[in-house]
């Protein structure tokens, strides 16, 4: 005979804490704190109204809100209802947020009362948008009137019954749905299910040493899937969350100090803030124990920066919300600064070549990875699905990163670029991440972007946009020639501009298209082709 076990899912995780740890923290922000008791309690009272609104399994909920405990509850209880919770970035223009609800077809919205009236302007356009009638308002206490269709989000809460669903959710059902950042093409719904999305909770919260004493701090939107490492990690361990209604640096010192944060998730720009901080060390970090970044390559130079401040576990981790993360680890950092490790436990990962085979050790190529929790596909787009994957040999399906990458003799992955960024100049292949490395060595170079625009004879050329630290005097002409002395013939810049400030996006990625596009727009037809 043998023992069934069984195989709980994250609500399942969630209501055994609220059981076992009732007492202890799960979350925070502001001056209320929520204990396990009570967050299981009101994201089970979530998931009754959901259910009574009509969603269920596989349904699309979409959540348009600020960061704060009624985001947190409404993401979890969604996610304890059975229907897909669909986080949008609400710092994105109405008719992106009015597109992936379109894309998703949301059956319900629960939003802040900031965002109600960016949705009602979209209402009349979406003429088929919420079939069942039910849209919730995050509206505090509910003293605040709402407009007709709407219901005071804590009133509603409140009504509802605070007992799980009999309903079962099945391993392969979708659990969330995120967009991706758009940088170099449209937004895709990247679709996880919550067999898959538990254990890349699991697995990451491994890799980046999460304990059930963890207290995260989160001062990204929490609709970002590195907003989601933090919670999920934490959540699954049992620790206590921390959340942020915005990130200023100031305010994360003294709430680092104030909650003893032991781990954050972070992108480079914000940590950069923190070490130019005139005032950090007035702050007692001291209990920060593991600080990770990930969004966008950490400059050697700021990673240094950041081990000497903190005197903590600085974590890089590279990866995509499709499915595959590498973790540079702390012990490995020692001559490493530029790598970003080595596949997760239970990841492996290639370099692939032009020709769609494995390339020798040292030798660039993409980057695709193997996981356990990779996505179950973008949502509406099996085009896209496809093109995301690389069948081996033994007929097992890879994930293409569409970054190009190379592997060291001891095993450690570097990034080199975007492949959608490289430069191709005179026929020879340019990583303007290269390039930026270089410029980020010069001591009044605070933000670097590198890329290909048209040039008559060689078709593309490197264009550096470059934001100088405060007071610098070097000038456009005299950084060019110096960084040009330190690169390859292949690799200098055609040009240097000035900029007060490079687009990036809420998870901290530069927005080259956006870049690119003045550049191009003007270009002969000839050189756009």
């Amino acid at each position: 005979m043998t023992i069934p076990a069984p195989a709980p899912l994250i609500p399942d995780v969630l209501r055994l804490h609220g059981r076992w740890r009732a007492r202890k923290p799960a979350a925070s922000c502001g001056a209320e704190t929520l204990s396990w008791a009570e967050f299981d309690r009101r994201t089970e009272q979530v998931a009754n109204g959901l259910a009574a609104l009509g969603l269920g399994r596989g349904d699309f909920v979409g959540v348009v809100m600020t960061n704060g405990l009624d985001m947190l509850e409404a993401l979890f209880g969604a996610v304890k209802s059975g229907a897909c919770v669909v986080p949008l970035n609400v710092s994105v223009a109405d008719d992106a947020i009015e597109s992936m609800l379109r894309d998703c077809g949301a059956k319900a919205v629960i939003a802040s009362e900031i965002h109600r009236p960016r949705l009602d302007a979209m209402r009349a356009r979406l003429p088929a948008w919420l079939p069942l009638g039910g849209v919730v308002a995050g509206t505090g206490n509910g003293s605040t009137p709402v407009a007709p269709g709407w219901q005071p989000y804590r009133l509603w809460r409140d009504a509802q019954r605070a007992t799980p669903l009999a309903r079962a959710i099945e391993p392969e059902d979708p659990c969330n749905l995120i967009y991706s950042s758009g940088t170099t093409a449209l937004p895709k719904g990247i679709l996880h299910g919550h067999r898959r999305r538990l254990e890349w909770a699991y697995d990451v919260g491994l890799a980046l040493r999460y304990q059930s004493n963890a207290v995260a701090l989160l001062s990204i939107g929490l609709y970002s899937n590195i907003s989601w490492v933090g919670m999920l990690c934490t959540f699954l361990a049992g620790g206590h969350v921390v959340v942020m209604e915005k990130f200023d640096a100031t305010d994360w010192l003294a709430h680092v100090e104030r909650w003893s944060a032991t781990h954050t998730a972070m992108v480079p720009v914000q940590y950069q803030r923190l070490v130019e901080h005139p005032e950090r060390a007035r702050y007692d970090t001291a209990s920060m124990r593991s600080m990770m970044s990930c969004g966008s390559p950490l400059q050697p130079r700021l990673k240094q920066q950041l081990i000497e401040a903190f005197r903590c576990e600085i974590v890089e981790l590279y990866g995509l919300t499709e499915g595959v993360i590498t973790t540079l680890d702390p012990e490995d950092v020692d001559g490493r600064l530029a790598s970003v490790g080595k596949p997760i436990p239970g990841t492996d990962l290639l370099i692939l070549g032009e020709d769609g085979r494995p390339v020798p050790q040292g030798e660039p190529g993409e980057i695709v990875g193997l996981s356990r929790f990779v996505m179950h596909g973008y949502l509406n787009r099996e085009d896209a699905t496809r093109e995301a994957t690389w069948t081996d040999p033994q007929g097992r399906t890879w994930l293409r990163t569409g970054d190009v990458g190379r592997l060291d003799e001891e095993g450690f992955l570097y990034v080199v670029d975007r492949r959608k960024d490289m430069i191709l100049s005179g026929g020879q292949n340019v990583y303007p991440a290269d390039l930026e490395a270089v410029l980020c060595r010069h001591p009044d170079v605070l933000d670097v972007a590198v890329i290909g625009v048209p040039h008559p004879q060689w078709g593309e050329t490197p264009l550096a946009l470059v934001v100088r630290r405060e007071g610098a005097s070097v000038g456009a002409e005299a950084l060019r020639a110096w960084a040009n002395e330190r690169l390859g013939r292949q690799q200098r810049l055609g040009g240097l501009e000035f900029r007060d400030a490079l687009p990036r996006n809420a998870n901290g990625k530069v927005l080259k298209r956006e870049l690119r596009t003045p550049y191009w727009a003007a270009a002969p037809a000839a050189a756009r082709a």
